[in-house]
């Protein structure tokens, strides 16, 4: 069967998962994970690419990322961050072979409430994996970036983020307001299933624009 032709563009944010070959572990120790942010940093300044939020989890990776000015980015910057932490991975721990699924899935994401939902479908996957209770109590991800004002720097603030408040402090308050309540179930479907067909997170007048485009 063809691939799907994968759409991305210019200051859009996408959401990005990556899995471990057969749901394989891909971070085995706390340097792992500094290394693949460390990877991710690098591959994201070299394409041109700006991270809006992130989490690892155990076996696959969680990114909202948009391109600057060349949509392809997107694509060089997953292709790099997968072959070196892959070599790196494999060389550390004395195996061989793939350590990712042969493709990485995206979804563009569209109008600022997908995008927030976005935001919060990330960082409370550990939440929603029973790996802790609270968001901010897990190291491997950027709400501590996002809602409590901890320096990262991965993380690009989107334009919308930028607009819930007039400084730092009254946007990390906006945000963490997000997180008093759970995505509806109906929302936690839908970027599921959008993500895994590739197909945008949006509104019907979004996606009736792209397909125009």
């Amino acid at each position: 069967m063809a691939r799907s032709t994968r759409v991305f563009l210019p200051e859009t944010p996408v959401h990005l998962v990556q899995r471990g070959n057969n749901r394989s572990t891909c971070f085995e120790y706390l340097g792992d994970a500094r290394r693949y942010l460390e990877f991710l940093d690098e591959a994201r300044q070299l394409h041109k690419i700006d991270i809006h939020a992130y989490v690892l989890m155990n076996n696959h990776i969680h990114l909202l990322a948009s391109p600057r000015r060349d949509p392809e980015g997107i694509s060089q910057m997953m292709k790099v961050l997968g072959q070196r932490y892959a070599q790196y991975f494999n060389k550390h721990h004395h195996r061989t072979g793939g350590l990712f699924e042969g493709r990485y899935h995206a979804c563009l994401i569209g109008e600022e409430e997908y995008l927030f939902a976005c935001y919060r479908y990330i960082e409370m996957n550990p939440v929603r994996a029973g790996l802790t209770d609270e968001p901010g109590k897990y190291r491997w991800s950027s709400y501590h970036a996002n809602a409590l004002g901890v320096e990262d720097p991965l993380i690009a603030p989107h334009a919308a983020y930028l607009a819930v408040g007039q400084d730092p402090s009254a946007r990390q308050r906006q945000y963490r307001q997000l997180f008093e309540s759970p995505l509806p179930p109906a929302m936690l479907d839908d970027i599921r299933h959008q993500t895994r067909r590739g197909h945008a997170f949006a509104s019907e007048d979004f996606r009736t624009r792209l397909t125009n485009q």
